[in-house]
């Protein structure tokens, strides 16, 4: 299909973005257009404008700030999966990059614009969730910070309020001691996840003492399991993981579509999340 009629922006710099978006309630920000393009094509978006921030400086880059890595929202899936900093410090991200899609979206797509979507479907929201990253938006009122767990609201929407550009995501070091794993089952390589889990785990004298799990489409927003995080702590690596991981699904509410049944969904939760522990714990 054919998109509708809508005006072109190219801003110079990250205010003239935030002036254009602040002027046209309807307008879409533009970054790799892996998955705005799409819906235009089904005319399942109707934007009157789109804002082109691709070649903003200020939306550039991955940069080691410290205590954490700062992943500006222009940086291509590709740039995060090449980066030393994300690989030494956020390998996590690195792992769940290396699953989206294939390498020519990669080179397009764009992490800002992937965690925009909000797509549950998503691997990079479930990732940033089990991270507790921190996002950084930018308006003509100035830059606030939205924590992840207040970010993702509903089924493709954010706390981004009109007339926000997304600039990028703090996601704190957690330092040594510390494993990661991302686990996903889909259809083909080039297809959305049905279930994907991000872990995180901290494991000393043989047992977890900390574990993050973010699950990818299992509810309208990516999801914390929790229940499955406190069943795991002090736990041994062994039986006793596959036992905890069996509280993964709890609190979900796995869609229901043409890919899957949220029962089926339910059990990939479980199967899925004690793979990725027991792999980011460092067990065969």
């Amino acid at each position: 299909m054919i998109p509708a009629q809508f005006d072109y922006v190219r801003p110079a710099s990250l205010a003239e973005a935030c002036r254009a978006l602040a002027s046209d309630e309807d307008a879409k920000v533009l970054a790799g257009g892996q998955s705005l393009l799409p819906l235009l094509r089904l005319r399942l978006a109707y934007p009157s404008a789109l804002v082109d921030v691709a070649r903003l400086p200020e939306l550039a880059g991955v940069h080691d700030r410290g205590d954490h890595v700062f992943v500006g929202a222009m940086a291509t899936h590709d740039e995060v999966l090449r980066s030393g900093v994300v690989n030494a410090d956020c390998p996590l991200l690195s792992l769940a990059v290396a699953t989206v899609a294939d390498p020519a979206v990669r080179h397009r797509g764009t992490v800002g614009g992937s965690l925009a979507h909000a797509d549950p479907a998503g691997d990079l929201p479930a990732v940033v969730l089990a991270l507790d990253g921190v996002f950084v938006a930018r308006s003509e009122e100035g830059e606030r910070e939205i924590p992840v767990a207040e970010f993702f609201v509903d089924y493709w929407e954010s706390a981004l309020r009109p007339g926000e550009v997304l600039v990028g995501v703090k996601i704190p070091k957690l330092g040594p001691g510390w494993g990661f794993h991302y686990e996903k089952f889909h259809r083909t390589a080039q297809s959305w996840a049905i279930v994907g889990v991000a872990a995180a785990v901290r494991r000393s004298d043989g047992a977890i003492q900390e574990a993050r799990i973010g699950l990818t489409n299992m509810g309208a927003t990516p999801v914390r399991a929790r229940a499955a995080e406190a069943a795991l702590r002090g736990v041994e690596v062994g039986e006793q993981v596959r036992q905890a991981c069996e509280e993964a699904d709890d609190g979900t509410t796995p869609p229901a579509d043409l890919h899957a049944q949220p029962d089926y969904r339910r059990h990939l939760a479980r199967v899925l999340t004690h793979r990725a522990v027991l792999a980011a714990a460092g067990s065969p």
